[in-house]
């Protein structure tokens, strides 16, 4: 059987016998998706656990939208458009309302960048601004120690709206929802206390309830409230398939649920091998956006299999506190004890591919110098084939084989019916 596996700009095939795999872990089918100015527009007129957006803002003074820095896949400008017709129908002036993209630990965008988020007609007539040009005030202190220091800009807005879009996250079990204001608005400090719970066993993919992450973010919304949120979930190709408006809380469990339908995928068995790509370029640019993938993998592949890891990596690791915990002599078990008692963001990532690496090898498929990936504890391939080839006989030529060739978006869930 031959599967094509994204690989930088140009997918890689790979051939398998059709009787060693277990499953091809592609998102479920949607019966039928309307058009993107659709969905919004439903979307808008049907809040989640909410009055209307315009009844909700009409007489306030100051607004702010807040919404994702150039890292996400979040189509700002898409929404920005209609969102603003509907506060101008509630009497709201573009003079009264703020942009902040939300750059969380991320540098600070060019207005060439500013301007592409937002849009052309919206970058020209609303400020915009990013989330560390004001400064930060602090708010107070969640139950687990983080401090609440939000963008000024936002904190001293009567009316906050938040964007954003809902995919699985690695440790805070979903994107989206209150993320936009911790860590998307807040300071370095206070995102490293928050993050450093990712260490935490129910700080995992997929999962809200009893997870220390989500529950510590969503406190500082007692501190920082908003007032409405328009989040919407993208298909592999980025396009709009769903939008939730509404509750911070309510509207965006809701997104959760969605996505679940769309990409939580059972399987019937822990694979001996599992191959996962990001899907190729621009999402495998570096080693810390193809992590994503190998994250979502960890919870298909049995305890001593191998995961074959593909992503292109022209950029190499791809962050400079990423890249230094990765090239240290620090094995993989002791950057998992570092992270414990010096969380850093960027080492958390070296961090969550040690924990990988406790129970499954890791093959890494890559355009990187093999000695360089021989020195991450990483084992270099060029070519899907051949490591594949390699894992199989390496596991007594009969294993088992999961594929993931959207493993960042894909989250394999061992079936019940187990």
């Amino acid at each position: 059987m031959k599967i094509e596996i994204g690989y930088g700009t140009k997918p890689q095939t790979l051939k398998i016998p059709s009787e060693r795999i277990l499953d091809i872990l592609y998102p479920n089918p949607l019966s039928d998706v309307p058009d993107e100015p659709a969905i919004l527009r439903e979307a808008l007129n049907c809040p989640i656990a909410s009055a209307p957006l315009s009844d909700l803002v009409r007489g306030r003074q100051k607004v702010v939208i807040i919404t994702s820095d150039i890292t996400r896949p979040m189509p700002s400008y898409k929404v920005l458009p209609l969102l603003l017709l509907e506060l101008e129908a509630a009497g709201i002036r573009r003079s009264q309302i703020r942009i902040v993209f939300a750059l969380g630990s991320h540098r600070r965008h060019t207005e060439a960048e500013k301007k592409k988020l937002a849009g052309s007609e919206v970058y020209a007539s609303v400020p915009c601004e990013d989330s560390s040009e004001s400064g930060f005030l602090p708010l107070g202190v969640t139950a687990m120690g983080t401090p609440v220091e939000i963008c000024r800009t936002v904190a001293e807005a009567d009316f906050r709206i938040c964007l954003g879009n809902i995919e699985y996250h690695y440790f805070a079990g979903y994107s989206g929802g209150a993320k936009a204001i911790m860590p998307g608005v807040s300071t370095r400090a206070a995102i490293q206390k928050n993050h450093s719970h990712m260490v935490h066993e129910h700080a995992c993919v997929g999962r809200i309830d009893g997870n220390p992450v989500r529950a510590d973010l969503e406190e500082a919304l007692a501190y920082c409230p908003v007032d409405f949120m328009f989040n919407v979930i993208l298909d592999e190709h980025k396009r709009i398939i769903h939008a939730v408006c509404g509750h911070i809380i309510k509207a965006h469990r809701e997104g959760c649920r969605f996505l679940d339908r769309l990409y939580r995928k059972e399987i019937p068995k822990l694979a001996d091998i599992v191959i996962a790509s990001q899907g190729g370029a621009p999402k495998d640019l570096n080693l810390y956006q193809t992590q994503k993938a190998l994250e979502n993998a960890r919870y298909a592949v049995r305890p001593g299999g191998i995961i074959l890891l593909v992503g292109a990596c022209p950029e190499g690791l791809g962050e400079h506190t990423f890249e230094e915990w990765m090239t240290s002599d620090m094995s993989p078990e002791e950057r998992i004890a570092r992270i414990r008692t010096d969380f850093q963001l960027g080492g958390h990532k070296a961090a969550a591919i040690a924990i990988v690496q406790k129970t499954a090898r890791i093959f890494l498929i890559s355009q990187m110098p093999p000695d360089f990936v021989r020195s991450i504890h990483l084992k270099p391939f060029s070519s899907v084939q051949t490591a594949y080839e390699a894992a199989n006989e390496l596991l007594g030529g009969n294993a088992s084989v999961l594929v993931m060739p959207y493993g960042g978006s894909t989250l394999p869930v061992l079936s019940s019916k187990r």
